[in-house]
């Protein structure tokens, strides 16, 4: 299988268990994430060669979130080590009608504080096909823009396919300063993945007729969308999750691909939902291994669909779902009965 490299954030995931608020807890549990961590776990899942790019502290928290990824199979070779610290953020599960609510702590992180110096991409890049990472890298700050503009020149220079997924951020950047970085980025990447808010909040594109809060989406709007984002950058396709949130439990969850000449839609799933987050990094994850295995692009958007409406079942950042699951959820069975 292909090799895939990802660059990013990882960071230590402290969490109330359960459904327990903040101020509740008097313990918090433990775990690793982040976007393009995320997309390396699934990733390796799903059976193919993928490694996570990074700089974690090194001290045993920064080894302790390596040795999460090394669990999963991800290939952390190309790791630099340095830097102060792990950035950390902490989940407290929403329910219902309460909204699920994240307070990060990340300032001075050890890949914030990286230099442009600490990546050697055409290493990096030997034997890789893909290169994936998020708008949620840049708006770290620091060198990270350059750093990830230098990754991009380079991937592309390889023949290497880019995508990315915009995932804005709003607590770590205003929406000017992501345009503006994002715009420039945006020359190199492929593949373009968005939510239902992005393309908006980065590039002032919006779907009509959409009421995100009331779960209203309208297809016609975001087939404006995805048109508009392709002839502006010239993504050779871009890929659209489609959330209708009914609430913090329950959600409809759908997908959409264009690639230039058609639309096409997945089926609708309604999640009861144990974790959403990284739901969006699991379908990016599946969108790259069904284009990487060659299915359609209708095959290719119901994979990626099913492989993210698993994920939101799953506790804690990673997809923990392997092709052959998802590829049965993708083929209609959604039954959830005991497999013996």
């Amino acid at each position: 299988m292909s090799k895939v490299v990802t660059f990013g954030e990882i960071m230590l995931r402290l969490a109330p268990e359960g459904y327990l608020r903040f101020a509740q807890a008097d313990r918090l549990e433990a775990t690793y994430g982040g976007g393009e961590a995320n997309v390396a776990v699934s990733l390796a899942h799903f059976g193919v060669d993928a490694a996570f790019v990074t700089k974690l502290p090194n001290n045993d928290i920064g080894q302790a979130a390596l040795n999460a990824l090394r669990r999963f199979g991800v290939d952390t070779g190309k790791i630099k080590r340095g830097g102060a610290r792990l950035g950390i953020y902490y989940i407290e599960k929403g329910a219902s009608q309460r909204a699920s609510k994240v307070i990060y702590d990340r300032a001075g992180s050890s890949i914030a504080a990286a230099s442009v110096d600490d990546f050697e991409w055409d290493s990096i890049f030997e034997g890789a096909e893909w290169f994936h990472f998020t708008g949620i890298t840049p708006a770290l700050g620091g060198n990270l823009p350059e750093i990830c503009k230098q990754a991009c020149k380079i991937a592309k220079s390889k023949g290497i396919t880019i995508s990315c997924d915009l995932n804005y951020r709003k607590n770590l950047w205003s929406k000017d300063t992501a345009r503006e970085i994002m715009g420039g980025l945006m020359q190199y990447v492929d593949i373009c993945i968005a939510n239902e808010e992005d393309a908006g909040d980065v590039f002032g594109i919006k779907a009509d007729d959409t009421d995100i809060s009331g779960g209203k989406l309208s297809h016609d709007g975001y087939k404006s969308v995805a048109r508009q984002l392709k002839e502006r950058f010239g993504f050779k396709k871009v890929a659209i999750t489609l959330r209708g949130s009914i609430s913090a439990s329950d959600n409809n969850w759908a997908g959409m691909l264009y690639d230039g000449e058609s639309y096409y839609f997945s089926k609708n799933y309604a999640v009861h939902i144990v974790d959403r987050v990284g739901g969006g990094d699991s379908f990016g994850a599946g969108l790259i291994y069904s284009s990487l295995t060659g299915k359609s692009p209708q095959d290719a958007l119901e994979f990626a669909v099913a492989a993210s409406c698993l994920k939101h079942t799953i506790e804690g950042d990673f997809n923990l779902v392997t092709a052959d699951e998802a590829e049965k959820l993708s083929g209609g069975d959604g039954s959830g009965r005991v497999q013996r």
